[in-house]
């Protein structure tokens, strides 16, 4: 990447003026304390890159962008602006996400043992059945809109597998994009902290202990395992991803990945409410359609009530009682727009 000595100036300054903003806000004492130790960090980074170029004088004045975030801050919390903050170069930010703290017992030697997360497989099955759930409720109200038009069987069937096509490849379109920003700012985060760990990696390892004492750990004992840590080249980078930008490089995926499970869970989902009037007619192709929709809508319900840890049956009812909204007001809307239009 590559910047001259008064951009690196600069760019400590704005971290440190950051860090300030946000320990200002910050209402634990632990972790304001942190960021004033990160700000503090950030600015003994400035000075050096100062004396490398006495010759300069610069002034600081925060960059319009770095205001808005500071006042958006201090409105809503560093919390709720972890990612915004993430982007504009902050560090330990992961003392928001959960992740424990290594036991002073057992440090941990390997990123394996860093900052665990859970299993990304259950986070893509929950975002299968979302993904089911809306080309199910999308689809359903309307073909149901549709039909109650007092539109021809032919007409319902095609506005139903056009709803299907468009509403698949708007999810896949999305998942595409937001998974390829995903990656993008994680590369991106990388390449700093590749370029700061190869020209200060003692101030990096410091700025590692800051955050594991913020979460309760002797600073004795912090200097050491984050010195253990990244003393490893080969997994230096992941440890600051993980503990210093609260990113876990295996949830990334694949933004191909994530654009065709997308594209394929709406669509089973959307198929389903349409699939009566392929094989009956009337009044009866739409009660069957009602029918697999409830029962399909009762079994998402289910299905979610795993993740939320509330009863299957109450969950099962509620996404009933949701999808079936939807589907009555789009039925509503539909015999209402077929009588004005007749």
């Amino acid at each position: 990447m590559g910047t001259g000595p008064a951009d690196s100036w600069y760019h400590e300054k704005e971290s440190a003026w950051l860090y300030g903003v946000v320990a200002a806000a910050e209402p634990d004492p632990g972790r304001r304390a942190l960021f004033v130790k990160l700000a503090a960090t950030a600015e003994d980074q400035a000075a050096r890159w100062l004396a490398t170029r006495p010759d300069l004088k610069p002034t600081f004045t925060p960059a319009l962008r770095a205001r808005i975030v500071a006042r958006l801050v201090r409105h809503l919390g560093p919390r709720r602006l972890r990612g915004v903050l993430a982007a504009m170069k902050l560090r330990g930010l992961s003392v928001y996400s959960g992740t424990p703290a290594p036991a002073s017992h057992a440090i941990p030697t390997t990123v394996a043992e860093v900052g665990k997360r859970h299993s990304s497989a259950g986070g893509k099955l929950r975002a299968a059945v979302f993904g089911a759930s809306d080309g199910l409720v999308s689809n359903a109200s309307l073909v149901m809109g549709v039909a109650a038009a007092g539109s021809d069987l032919h007409s319902v069937q095609i506005a139903g597998f056009a709803g299907m096509i468009a509403g698949a490849l708007s999810m896949a379109a999305g998942e595409y994009v937001s998974v390829r920003s995903q990656r993008e700012f994680y590369e991106y985060q990388m390449d700093l902290e590749r370029e700061e760990l190869a020209e200060y990696p003692d101030a990096e390892a410091e700025e590692l202990a800051l955050i594991y004492q913020a979460r309760g750990i002797d600073m004795d004992e912090a200097r050491r395992i984050s010195t253990t840590l990244l003393s490893n080249p080969e997994q230096a980078l992941d440890v600051l991803a993980r503990e210093e930008l609260g990113l876990n490089p295996d949830d990334l995926g694949s933004p191909w990945g994530a654009a065709g499970s997308s594209f394929f869970a709406f669509a089973i989902g959307a198929c389903l409410p349409l699939i009566p009037f392929f094989v009956m007619v009337g009044q009866t192709a739409i009660y069957a359609s009602a029918g697999v929709t409830s029962l399909m809508l009762v079994a998402v319900g289910v299905a979610l009530s795993l993740f939320t840890g509330r009863g299957a049956v109450r969950g099962g009812l509620r996404m009933l009682a949701i999808g079936g909204g939807a589907g009555i007001a789009a039925w509503a809307i539909g015999k209402l727009l077929g009588a004005t239009l007749a």
